[in-house]
Order: structure tokens, then sequence, then C-alpha cells
């Protein structure tokens, strides 16, 4: 007898802002090769000379600054989610992280063990990147192959443009809008200059030429430029701003490699010495507040504004758990679940 589930997939964070802990959740991040895609032993060397001795103190302090009585924001945020979704599906959703806890490996185990023979794996990612998507799928199927590979499964493709989607966003930062700024900045978690050139399946479009992103091209199903750039155009047009006070940047970049530009804390630099004094930042790439948005951007963002001039930066929060953001969730789930009950009523007309 057929039994789905749902399985939400996000990022992750450390146990606690301990040193310790901290340096374990970056080491396990960092030691990624679709994060670091560089030669193993070339990447354990970074990290052991340059990145673990100094970064994990560095980012406990940053922790420590959004860190909530109940945990890590994007944890508490994500269990939330959870739990508002199952209460509109009738099957069970589990949550897993691809670093840290409740850990992919831990979650997957328990799925088999509750005889879960149907799997919806739902990335909470509306853009395709190696260093986010696709390694959390991957991870999430290495343990199904291990544990149980019968298992049926489906996967929820990126959903950068799902009218449904950009609703939610919509819907979500639309009561943070209503002042008239100076400029709205869309910042989208950066990658690799050369992580877009390598999911480019023909190696010979992306960033190859200028107007790549917006030449029609079957990279684009793979390619997160392109996608926050469509969702970008798409929340746009949706909510009717004018284009010409908003902008887009790319966040969050490490190490010395080019990587996708132009660079938030530059911009934001920038967009104060030439007179803009009231901003507001979107964070469209991240469902869920988190470091990268509440301490990276609301904090150490506003800072960088206000210091060469501007007046004032709000960060726009993200959909976390918005009712259209939840309603977008269950409705893939429920349709899923259709589909299957119709599968399985033709298989049984067949026979």
């Amino acid at each position: 007898m057929s039994k789905p589930a749902a399985l939400l997939l996000n990022l992750g964070s450390p146990d606690s802002t301990s040193i310790p802990d901290v340096r374990r959740y970056l080491e396990e991040f960092l030691s990624d090769d679709r994060v670091l895609d560089i030669p193993a032993w070339k990447r354990s060397l970074i990290l052991k000379l340059f990145i673990l001795p100094k970064r994990p103190a560095e980012s406990a302090e940053a922790y420590s600054e959004v860190w909530t009585d109940e945990g890590s924001p994007l944890i508490v945020t994500s269990f939330e989610q959870q739990k508002l979704v199952s209460e509109q599906c009738d099957m069970p959703v589990y949550l897993a992280m691809r670093y840290g806890n409740p850990s992919t490996a831990d979650i997957v185990k328990q799925i088999v063990d509750d005889g879960v023979t149907d799997l919806f794996i739902m990335p909470l990612y509306p853009h395709y990147a190696m260093s986010s998507y696709e390694t959390a799928v991957v991870a999430a199927m290495d343990e199904i192959n291990k544990l149980k590979p019968s298992m049926k499964t489906n996967l929820l493709q990126p959903f950068y443009q799902d009218d449904d989607y950009i609703e939610a966003l919509v819907d979500s930062a639309k009561p943070h809008l209503e002042d008239d700024d100076d400029l709205l900045l869309f910042s989208y978690h950066g990658i690799p200059e050369r992580h877009v050139q390598k999911s480019d399946p023909s190696h010979a479009h992306c960033l190859v030429r200028d107007d790549c992103c917006v030449t029609p091209h079957p990279c684009h199903a793979t390619c997160y430029k392109h996608q926050c750039l469509a969702t970008t155009k798409a929340f746009i047009d949706k909510i009717g701003i004018d284009q010409s006070k908003t902008a887009i940047s790319f966040q969050s970049r490490l190490l010395r490699d080019p990587w996708l530009g132009p660079y938030t804390d530059f911009e934001l630099k920038r967009f104060g010495k030439e007179g803009v004094k009231k901003i507001k930042v979107m964070c469209p790439a991240f469902v869920s507040d988190c470091l990268e948005t509440l301490e990276e951007i609301g904090m150490r963002g506003v800072e960088e504004f206000t210091s060469t001039g501007g007046e004032s930066l709000t960060l726009v929060p993200c959909m976390n758990a918005h009712p259209s953001w939840i309603k977008f969730l269950s409705n893939r789930i429920n349709k899923w679940e259709q589909s299957l009950g119709a599968e399985t009523k033709t298989l049984s007309s067949a026979t």
C-alpha cells in the first residue's frame, strides 16, 4: 500500500552560537565540493589554514546578533513552516537541513523507518544553483539510495518565476513597500562565476556573451543568474514598481575568485555616496530570514549604507511563515498527491 510523504529541505544552521558548534557547521558546509568546488587537497588546505582558524569566532559573533530564545532564526522558522504546511496536507511533512541538524541523513532514516513509499522532495530554494538546490537534492537522494532505493521520489523544480511563488513574494513584501523610498534593491545570494559556467550544459552561453541572461537558451533551466533576473522582473511586473527605482546585486561572497556582481556591500556604499537617502532591500533567494538577511543586510548593510551618506536602510522580511507562502507549498504537495491517486487509478484500470 502506498504511503506518501513530503520532505522540505533547507540549508541549516549551527546548533548554537558556541565557537565549536559554529566551527563544526562551517567545516561541514565548506567541505561540500559543490560549495567549494576545488580539488580536495586545496579545499582542505584552505579550510585548515585560512578559514577555520578565524572565521568560526567571527561567525559565532554574527550568529549571536540574530539568535533567538528558541534558537537559530532559520531553524525556528523552518519548523514553523513545516507545522503550518502539515496542517494543510493529508500526509506527513518532514524537515531536513543540508548541513547541521535536523540532518538529511537522520530524517531520511526516519522516513524509511516510517514506511514511506513515495516521497516528494522540496528544496526550499527558488533558484537553481549547484551550491544550494543541487547539493540538497543530491544529499537526500544519496541517503535514499543507500537505505531504500525502491522508494519512489518526485522533485519540486526551481520555482523562481512560478506565478504562485511570485504572488506569495508580492503578498509578503507589499506591506513593507508602502513608503516611497528612493530605491528597492534585490540582493541575491552570490555564487562564483565558475558555478554559473559549470551549470551551463553547452559551456558556450552563460557569461560568454553580454546578453546571455535575456537571450533564450536551454541553459536557463540551470542558470542561477538568469533565474534571479527573472524573479526580479516578474516581481516588478506583478507589484507595479517603477523599474528605474530598483536595482539588483549579489551578496555573501567567499574567497577572492570572481563572483556574480555587482556586489551588495559595494553597491550600498556607492548608493550612499551618490545621494540615495532611503533604501529597502529584499533577499528573494532566501525563503526564511537567516544570518545572511538579518545580520549581513539588516545590520552590516545598514552600517555600510549610512556610513557613506545614506539615511536609512530597511530590510524587507523574507516570506517566512506568510500564509501565501505556506499555501504555495501545501498546494504543491496536494497536487502531487492527486497525481499519485490518478496514477494509481490508471494502473488499476490497466490491470
